[in-house]
């Protein structure tokens, strides 16, 4: 089965902290990645998300030009998330000629099939400034249920969707002045004419009832009050509109930046070499496509794309037919998750109050963060990071569970065996054992299809306790004389399967872990595929190049169960993980400050796209 996974762009305002990749990144990653091991063929794309005027306000902030801006941060995010071990088929960004080509496709034959209609709207220009502002960087009481602050485009607080003219007493967020409104004339995406195919769609995903109860009742609310979105700005920076006399507008962020999952895959195609085969994973009916970000973006993926992807087939009020792409298929599931907090407070960088990435990464490794996210996440509803919860999770399940598990096999293998002994004999509590993780594969499997990856983990580490006990219970380090030899190694055969096993289940999780302990029970070659970072150069463009996140997972394991092999040397092992101490919040990573500052990335080879930083 074709299998789209269609992962946030993050936005390039910045290096991403820990609450974007919690909703976007390891989510997609952990399916994507079980997916595979499933037998799926999986499509995994994203890319940096880079036009919209916060792009502008941060040049002018650092002083620099704004390609300039794009590409430092484009680079960040690239290398921080290979170091994750996000496996994307192809991470890309939205400033490729490619992705111009592909965007401008989609609004030409989405205007030719009439949904696509020019209105005159009363426009936001800050007062300072001159520069449009971003519905999102205008700030007010929301004139339906009066919380403040509500935003230009939404109000947090009852959901309903605004303008930035509906707001009571608006301000700008970037410098507090109140706003102009000017007269501006705009293409707008015409969902009353697409509200009744879309609210169709909606209606059969309901009745499936695959979907995450919060996101589908957000989706059918929204899409009962549809009216024109604007898809253009008055802007010298993004996708230029293919129309004359608009030469000094372009396209709105959020219309190219959903379309990157298309031109994402399309690029894919021709990088390798075969520039139709993205057709696969985007007109077949049968495929299956899911797209991860968090929870404030539902609106633009359950609702904007959708009706584009309905507009460009030609199936709303006024008909039409599909351009040269073909009939793109709607997603199979919109996989939002919630916020992951810091402590009771949302992730802020202007008041300092986050945790980079890379910080992580180069403090505590990315399995670390991985754990957490998976066990603790906001999968469903919103999360708290907090230190104490972070080492207490590391500690406690990860070094004094799994990894204390991995330690102790191979340290009583290698001390009395020097290799995975030959069994003799199983007994009854060898094969409940064995019985017991054999049937997790299918447990943990449909947990993991149907994004449910904490109860997943808590699964894998459900068996890592019974395994635990297996050995509190056979007490192989008393099996000592050498009439007992051959008990010995008929347990510690059943624990070497039963760690290969696990590891197996926890690879989706854990892939930088899962390498290191199948090298501990005597593998030569690498258990999982890792993404890599390349440079590349622009496809329609030699003269631009750029870093991208691919790799080959053409050797991803089975979901299954595999003998261990008695004969394979396995040597007195390290620690896989490590205990950590206790942390200061007010210095975790040993700076010398309270939080981080990272800003630079490093890849070893080896967002939430989130709509509140987008305009």
């Amino acid at each position: 089965m074709k299998v789209l996974s269609a992962v946030a762009w993050p936005y390039t305002n910045g290096p991403r902290h820990i609450g974007h990749v919690a909703g976007f990144g390891v989510p997609s990653d952990v399916f994507s990645r079980y997916m595979r091991m499933a037998g799926h063929d999986v499509l995994m794309v994203s890319g940096t998300d880079e036009h919209g005027t916060p792009i502008l306000v941060l040049a002018d902030k650092e002083g620099v030009g704004v390609q300039e801006i794009v590409d430092k941060y484009n680079a960040v995010i690239a290398a921080d998330l290979t170091d994750l071990g996000l496996s994307y088929d192809l991470f890309t960004r939205t400033t490729t000629r490619n992705h111009y080509a592909v965007v401008q496709e989609m609004f030409r034959t989405i205007r030719a099939n009439g949904y696509m209609i020019e209105q005159t709207t009363q426009t936001a220009v800050s007062a300072t400034t001159g520069r449009t502002l971003p519905d999102r960087y205008i700030e007010g009481t929301c004139p339906i249920c009066g919380f403040n602050p509500a935003r230009g485009d939404q109000c947090d607080n009852c959901g309903n969707q605004l303008d930035p003219t509906d707001l009571i007493d608006p301000v700008s967020k970037v410098d507090g002045s109140a706003p102009k409104f000017i007269d501006s004339t705009h293409f707008f995406l015409d969902l009353v004419a697409l509200a009744d195919a879309l609210q169709k769609w909606l209606d059969e995903v309901d009745s499936a009832g695959t979907w995450r109860p919060g996101v589908i009742n957000f989706a059918k609310g929204i899409a009962a009050d549809m009216h024109p979105r604007a898809m253009t700005r008055d802007i010298d920076w993004g996708i230029p509109i293919p129309v004359d006399g608009w030469e000094t507008k372009r396209f709105y962020v959020w219309f190219d930046a959903v379309i990157g999952y298309l031109s994402a895959s399309i690029e894919w195609a021709r990088r390798l070499g075969e520039p139709e085969k993205w057709r696969e994973w985007w007109n077949d009916p049968q495929l299956r496509s899911y797209y991860f970000q968090g929870k404030d973006n539902i609106t633009f993926h359950a609702q904007i794309w959708p009706a584009e992807l309905l507009g460009y087939r030609g199936e709303g009020d006024k008909g039409g037919e599909p351009g040269p792409y073909g009939e793109l298929q709607l997603p199979t599931e919109v996989v939002a998750s919630g916020f992951l907090n810091l402590g009771s407070d949302q992730f802020s960088t202007s008041r300092g109050n986050v945790i980079y990435v890379r910080d992580m990464l180069d403090t505590y490794g990315a399995d670390a963060l991985r754990y957490f996210i998976c066990a603790a996440g906001p999968e469903t509803q919103d999360s708290e990071f907090t230190w104490d919860g972070f080492v207490t999770r590391n500690n406690t399940e990860l070094v004094a569970g799994w990894g204390n598990l991995v330690n102790r096999t191979a340290s009583m293998v290698a001390k009395s065996f020097g290799e995975i002994p030959t069994p003799g004999q199983t007994e009854p509590i060898d094969e409940k054992l064995l019985s017991a993780i054999r049937s997790g594969f299918d447990t943990v499997g449909e947990l993991l299809e149907k994004q449910r990856q904490k109860a997943a983990i808590a699964e894998v580490m459900r068996l890592v306790r019974e395994a635990n006990k297996y050995v509190t219970d056979t007490e192989p380090f008393r099996l000592k004389g050498d009439d007992q030899r051959e008990r010995l190694a008929t347990v510690l055969h059943t624990l070497v399967q039963a760690v290969s096993d696990l590891n197996t289940m926890m690879a989706p999780f854990l892939p930088h872990s899962s390498n290191k302990i199948a090298e501990t029970l005597g593998a030569t070659t690498k258990f999982v595929p890792m993404p890599r970072l390349d440079q590349v150069t622009d496809l329609d463009d030699p003269e631009r190049g750029y870093p991208v996140i691919t790799g080959d997972y053409s050797d991803t394991p089975s979901w299954e169960s595999r003998p261990v092999v008695p004969g394979t040397p396995i040597a007195k092992p390290t620690p896989i993980f490590a205990k950590l101490d206790a942390i200061d919040p007010e210095d975790p990573f040993g700076k010398g400050v309270g939080g981080a500052s990272s800003e630079t990335g490093s890849a070893t080879a080896g967002a939430t796209g989130s709509a509140k930083a987008r305009a």
